[in-house]
């Protein structure tokens, strides 16, 4: 039975798998099982069970699969995932299997092989190996290359990391492509994160918080962990806080176990009464409509949603000189970009910003208008249908069609 191809169900419609780690990786691609669907796919969803997994299942009307993934490295509790992806993949038998992240993306497209998928996708959000050492690297490396070769493509969020992939052997150039400008999903900058639809939230966030209305904010959204630069922020901190009585930092995200930031940064941002640790938030758009100066000076990524929501909310952005943050960011133009590791020359950029309110209104502007032009989700999910589309063709099969009336409100687009 494993490694060999199973046909697909004969129906109209072709079947969709998408494969996560966590349901939070599914909303970050909200929109596109609906567009799809109404493209003519059955589009279902894997990840790892709980209330966010039913949420998804509810918003975007997938059929929805709960599999225990973990983000470490466990080779038992990986079989057993590998082992129920394998067994829900046979049942349903779909014609693309799209896995996402570096575990879900190795776990699907294993499953996938293992139950004869005749298309599978490994999707690449970021590289977690290059900020590790030793063992764990060699494995996670391991990993990468494994989920690259078992597909039959790889598609990467943006063009830096695609070609560090390629300087790295993990996979052939022909053989990994960025869809149109990059990004997983893009950002609906005409709806959720629309500055002019959220301006009333500014005052009443900066309330909640105990943040006077005429104070500068800088804020960072994101897992709260070392890589992702807390000890440069702590730093910069550190460095503009008694020199500006009147700012404060918003600080949006889970404290998490998984590469801890060290106890003494963590001390700081707790005692200090003009740090605001909110916890979790999954509507940040208002927290951008609080924010003057946004910062993410992490040590690796893919390419940072949370950079092109910060950009779409006219928010100037520091971040770090990385890929993915390179293709987020044009540097001087709608952020700075500044060394990895580096807290002085953090602080100084965001020094520069805080001086300097047309060059804030400056670059807010020119990042919104990016967005606008390069991010919109229509046009990356047009890309996405396209590609299912070229890879369908390849394999033989007819590309599903438009299962609506042209005209509806969920129609596909047309350009």
């Amino acid at each position: 039975m494993p490694f060999r191809r199973r046909p697909p169900a004969n129906d109209n419609q072709v079947k969709l798998v998408l494969v996560t780690t966590i349901p939070d990786t599914l909303f970050s691609m909200s929109g596109q099982a609906p567009y799809l669907r109404a493209r003519g796919f059955d589009v279902y969803a894997m990840a790892s069970p709980g209330p966010r997994l039913d949420d998804f299942a509810a918003s975007d009307g997938a059929t929805t699969f709960g599999v225990p993934m973990r983000r470490s490295v466990t080779p038992l509790h990986d079989l057993g995932a590998v082992i129920r992806i394998w067994r829900h993949v046979w049942r349903l038998r779909p014609t693309i299997v799209h896995a996402n992240t570096p575990k879900g993306g190795l776990l699907g497209v294993v499953g996938a092989r293992l139950a004869g998928v005749p298309i599978r996708i490994y999707h690449v959000h970021g590289l977690r190996y290059v900020t590790t050492q030793g063992a764990k690297r060699a494995a996670l490396r391991w990993s990468e290359k494994t989920a690259c070769r078992l597909a039959n493509q790889v598609l990467c969020v943006s063009e830096s990391v695609r070609q560090e992939m390629i300087d790295d052997g993990l996979v052939p150039a022909d053989k990994i492509k960025v869809l149109r400008s990059g990004s997983i999903n893009g950002v609906d900058a005409d709806g959720s994160f629309n500055p002019i639809a959220t301006r009333d939230a500014r005052g009443p966030i900066r309330a909640q918080h105990g943040i006077p209305d005429n104070a500068l904010v800088v804020s960072f959204i994101g897992r709260i962990v070392r890589d992702k630069g807390m000890v440069e922020l702590a730093e910069a901190w550190t460095a503009l806080r008694d020199e500006r009585p009147d700012l404060h930092l918003m600080v949006v995200g889970p404290f998490e176990p998984e590469d801890p930031v060290p106890a003494d940064v963590a001390a700081l941002f707790h005692r200090d009464p003009r740090v605001h640790l909110t916890g979790e938030v999954y509507d940040t758009a208002p927290l951008f409509a609080a924010t003057d100066v946004f910062v993410l000076p992490t040590y690796r990524e893919g390419l940072p949603t949370v950079l092109l929501e910060a950009a779409a909310m006219e928010a100037p952005v520091v971040a770090t000189c990385v890929p993915g943050c390179v293709d987020a960011v044009d540097d001087g133009v709608t952020g700075i970009l500044v060394p990895v590791h580096d807290g002085r020359a953090l602080a100084d950029a965001i020094r520069r910003y805080l001086d300097d309110p047309a060059l804030r209104r400056a670059h807010g502007r020119a990042a919104r208008e990016r967005v606008l032009r390069d991010f919109r989700p229509d046009v990356i999910w047009e890309a996405l249908y396209d590609e299912y589309a070229r890879l369908l063709r390849e394999h033989g099969l007819a590309a599903p069609g438009p299962t609506i009336e042209p005209g509806s409100p969920t129609a596909p687009s047309t350009r």
